[in-house]
Formats: C-alpha cells, structure tokens, sequence
C-alpha cells in the first residue's frame, strides 16, 4: 500500500502528563504516533486538499455536497488578529463538546486538536496548512496553535453555525450520548461492548 498523503499535513500522537506550555508537541518518550485508522475508529475523519486553490477546489465542493456544509466562513487565530486572543486561547483549549460535527479546514498555519481515546487518553492532532478535520458531534476535545503562533481555517458547517461549547462534564446531552453508543462502546472488531465487558 502507498504511502498515505494525509501524513504530510496531519500527524497524530498520544500526549505526554507535562503541564508546560500547551503548545509545545508534547510528545510521549518514546514518542507513540496514531494511524489514521485509529482516528477513524474514535469517529475523527480527515482530508488533505489544496489549499492554494479552496475557492475552485473540486475535491472541498464534492464533500461539501456530500456532508451537507452549506455554511462557510474564516477564523484566523493570532495574537494580532483575534480579539481578547489570551482569554480566547485559554478558552479553546478547556476540554469541551459540541452538539455538532466540528470542521476545520486549515489553509495557512497550523495548530493542535486534541482528543480523548476510548480509555481517557489525549492524542493530539498536529493540523498543517492543506489538512481537513473532522471531529464528530459529541467527541471531548480542545484547540491549541502550535508554537508557529498562527492559524487561519475554514469553517463549514450544515446550516446555520451554532459555535456553543459544552466544557466537560456534559455527559447527559444527547449528542454525548449517541458519541458514546457509536464510537466508545465498540471494540475494535465495530461490535458494542457491553457494561458487564
């Protein structure tokens, strides 16, 4: 099998318990990297496009179709852009859910996404310019920019945006719910764990 061409833009690994700065790698020692397949199992999808071209690009209109994400704006994410940008910093990277899917398309910069494995574990998902991400509604994450200290992503979403952060605990929301039931009560052969397992 060919080398998979998402690696260029997107890497993830399991983080390390070091509490210094949020956007240091945090790498694990010795260093432990996740395979797509791995995100794919906690319901996190992922595309690399070309982002020199998102206006025109064929490959964004067909997944946009296809998903429904009839919504699109920017976000850029930098101390000289991003009003209140320490407190808003701070505020992505609480541990949060959203009711729905989270899309981010990066195409200038890059940053960290990361996500909570069935058994509790950060992985962090290193976002570079051309990379495509989708966290499902319901999924515990955060946001950081890396130490570059700049990022400017595309936001889509399926009809009128809704950006509201649940901070953890929100087990009880629906969208929480159904994550769980999908994604973290199944084993890897897909079948549903039950509670006695």
């Amino acid at each position: 099998m060919g080398k998979d061409d998402r690696e260029e833009v997107i890497q993830a690994w399991y983080m390390d318990d070091g509490d210094e700065d949020q956007r240091l790698p945090h790498h694990r020692d010795p260093k432990e990297f996740v395979s797509f397949d791995k995100l794919d199992e906690l319901g996190v999808l992922s595309w690399r496009l070309d982002a020199d071209n998102y206006e025109t690009d064929e490959e964004l209109k067909k997944i946009r179709e296809a998903r429904g994400y009839s919504y699109m704006d920017f976000v850029e994410v930098c101390p000289e852009k991003l009003p209140n940008y320490e407190e808003k910093i701070k505020n992505f990277f609480e541990e949060h859910l959203h009711t729905d899917e989270e899309i981010r398309y990066c195409v200038a910069g890059s940053g960290y996404f990361d996500v909570r494995d069935r058994n509790e574990a950060w992985i962090r998902i290193w976002v570079k310019k051309g990379a495509m991400i989708v966290l499902p509604a319901g999924i515990y994450h955060r946001f950081t920019l890396d130490s570059d200290n700049y990022i400017k992503a595309m936001r889509l979403f399926i009809g009128d945006p809704v950006w509201t952060p649940f901070n953890r605990p929100h087990d009880h929301l629906p969208a929480r719910k159904q994550y769980v039931e999908a994604f973290v009560q199944k084993d890897a052969a897909g079948h549903t764990v039950g509670a006695a397992a």
